[in-house]
């Protein structure tokens, strides 16, 4: 049978008796076959608008699902193979990405499916699988999100990371001229009272926004000044909807499936619910630029620490206007640097992205949600680093914060007692030390800050959170986010080079609070308390002796290993 038969034009959508003959057969092709029977089902000599449309009738017609289910084959085992994407290291994720990838292609509209179904059908043969992908997740910022967040795992083939690493500043998926069109749109008489003259050229895309330099006369200053535009693509508005659905679809289905995988219940919806969460917040401009307006008024004070500026005349619901800040990517800068200032580009990071919302004297301090390595510009001349993108951001309260801060330091200097303190007052639930609930935790703790290694961990204190998490103990969300952000900053301190340690955290926080209450002690005001500091005194007097059974402990579970026998006492 050639595969032209099976995929005819003259049968699909005619009788039911068509149809099925039709679908069994897409149903029995490998995938290598299926490519030949798509290309030969497109009209012969027909433009690519009208090979378009051929593919989306297909798809609209009685065998369209039987079509979209032979295509997601193609593309999944064919085209851009799960084996290839997901190292051998981690077979037991194939599965669910293979499953993850057929759930999407299957649920994309007609119209948004048909040009890509051509796209990859017209792509030299030898196009690598990362090509193909990042083509096939062009225009669909669900999952070009998804593979922003996957992107940040430091275990993926580096041919895959670098791919995906490109979602962070190198989609490609709008032209200049079209975003043009929207900022003379939006701000029509504006461009002439502001004298605005915008750049012809794309700066940077990201997977809802495209960014254009412009300068404008300011009427305070009387002076022409550089800006940027951040501007909503206009596919955004009308995809939006479909790939939120999509991404609730998903969190849904790999909850209900979670036994078949083999993963706690909560892992992997918990990632695509983050996506959609990262994704309604991107698109809500008013939510950031009043965001933006917060952080310029925290970090404002701060020497080395820049937010961009809100241009608020040129700002509407699809655009923010900014003032255009200098640097490049922190790990790309700091590659530049001796290892000194490598260390100071460390401090930099840890001080401004915790310590200073931590200890903010703001009732609810806000966080920056999302401080992967493009969100953090370094400039090695002047030593500034501007934090940009604050559109996924979370607030924590004066008194949570206090909790917070007095947890990172308890769990520096391993003090179980104060910890466990520290752990109930930041809990949800209204857990009594001396309960039953109380007993497990201070017991969990105590053997947690055993394990700790000698150098421990910037984010020792939120592993231990996660952890009794999934124990049970439940953690407002704020807090739970606070934590993701904490491991995405280890892993960028780790590339800076400069020291992720938990020591190195304490340190940056007491240095933090010293110098701002030395230099401004009248304004300065910590969450902290003055019973908090007599309490840390009191714990920093017993941290030798903590850490000296600690490697007393340690040498003997060395020289004693589990299930030899004691020695004998002499004499």
């Amino acid at each position: 049978m050639r595969s032209s038969s099976v995929i005819d034009p003259s049968v699909v959508g005619s009788s039911s008796i068509g149809s099925s003959f039709v679908e069994d057969g897409l149903r029995r092709l490998a995938p290598e076959q299926l490519r030949a029977a798509l290309a030969d089902f497109l009209p012969k000599g027909a433009t690519a608008a009208e090979q378009t449309r051929a593919i989306e009738a297909g798809l609209r017609s009685p065998v369209g699902e039987a079509m979209r289910d032979s295509m997601a084959r193609w593309i999944v085992d064919a085209i851009v193979p799960v084996e290839r994407l997901v190292p051998q290291a981690y077979q037991n994720w194939r599965p669910p990405v293979r499953d993850a990838m057929m759930f999407v292609v299957t649920r994309l509209s007609p119209a948004r499916l048909a040009p890509k179904i051509l796209e990859q059908l017209e792509l030299p043969l030898n196009t690598s699988a990362e090509q193909r992908l990042l083509r096939l997740i062009a225009k669909v910022p669900g999952l070009q999100k998804l593979g922003q967040v996957i992107a940040r795992n430091q275990h993926l083939r580096p041919a895959l990371r670098n791919a995906l690493a490109r979602l962070e500043n190198g989609i490609r998926d709008v032209r200049p001229e079209e975003v043009v069109a929207l900022i003379r749109q939006e701000l029509g008489p504006r461009i002439e009272k502001y004298s605005v003259k915008i750049a012809p050229v794309i700066l940077a895309e990201a997977s809802v926004s495209a960014v254009v330099r412009f300068s404008w006369l300011d009427p305070t200053s009387g002076q022409r000044q550089r800006g940027i535009f951040k501007v909503l693509k206009p596919h955004i508005p009308e995809y939006f909807a479909e790939d939120m659905d999509y991404l609730q679809g998903l969190a849904q289905y790999f909850s209900d499936q979670h036994r078949h995988y083999g993963f706690p219940r909560n892992l992997l919806p918990d990632t695509f619910r983050k996506v959609r969460r990262l994704l309604r917040h991107e698109v809500n401009f008013p939510r950031e630029q009043k965001t933006l307006l917060e952080a310029w008024s925290l970090y404002r004070t701060m020497k080395g620490v820049r937010v961009p500026r809100l241009i608020q005349p040129l700002c509407t619901r699809r655009i923010t206007a900014l003032t255009e800040e200098r640097g490049i990517k922190v790990t790309n800068a700091a590659a530049r640097l001796p290892a000194a200032r490598r260390r100071k580009v460390a401090e930099q990071l840890i001080e401004a992205l915790v310590a200073v919302p931590l200890l903010s004297a703001q009732k609810d301090a806000i966080f920056h949600g999302d401080p992967h390595a493009g969100n953090l510009l370094y400039n090695n001349r002047t030593g500034e680093l501007t934090i940009i993108d604050w559109a996924l951001r979370e607030r924590l309260s004066r008194d949570q914060r206090r909790h917070l801060a007095l947890l990172f330091l308890m769990v520096t200097l391993r003090d179980p007692v104060g910890a466990c303190n520290e752990v109930l007052a930041l809990s949800q639930e209204n857990i009594q030390s001396a309960s039953r609930r109380g007993r497990m935790v201070a017991e969990f703790i105590t053997r947690f800050l055993d394990e700790l290694p000698v150098a421990p961990s910037g984010v020792d204190a939120m592993v231990l959170l996660e952890r009794l998490a999934m124990k049970g103990v439940k953690f407002p969300g704020p807090l739970i986010m606070l934590s993701k952000v904490m491991f995405t900053l280890d892993g960028i301190l780790g590339d800076v080079g400069g020291s992720s340690s938990g020591m190195g955290f304490g340190l940056t926080i007491a240095r933090h609070v010293a110098q701002h209450w030395i230099s401004n002690r009248k304004e300065f005001s910590s969450p902290l308390k003055t019973r908090d500091w007599i309490t840390l005194q009191c714990s920093a007097l017993l941290y030798t002796s903590r850490l000296w059974l600690h490697g007393e402990q340690a040498i003997l579970d060395r020289l004693l290993p589990a299930g030899s026998p004691a020695p004998l006492a002499s004499g």
